[in-house]
């Protein structure tokens, strides 16, 4: 996993502490499940609106669980 950039690491942290799948994850965060595959498998990087999208779904899901 220490190859893959930033946005992947948390995003498979956050999935498995929150035991969310890709599904959950592309639906909260508008993004397709293709392309969360695609970052989480770094066949490709998050786009600077990708992570803002993924980051914002990610801190919503965070707070709400507080």
């Amino acid at each position: 996993m220490d190859n893959l950039n930033e946005i992947a690491q948390e995003l498979i942290k956050f999935e498995r502490e929150h035991d969310m799948n890709d599904n959950q994850v592309a639906f909260g965060s508008y993004l397709s499940v293709e392309r969360i595959h695609d970052i989480k498998s770094g066949n490709s990087t998050a786009t600077d609106e990708e992570a803002e999208l993924i980051e914002r779904f990610m801190q919503s899901n965070n707070s709400s669980n507080d």
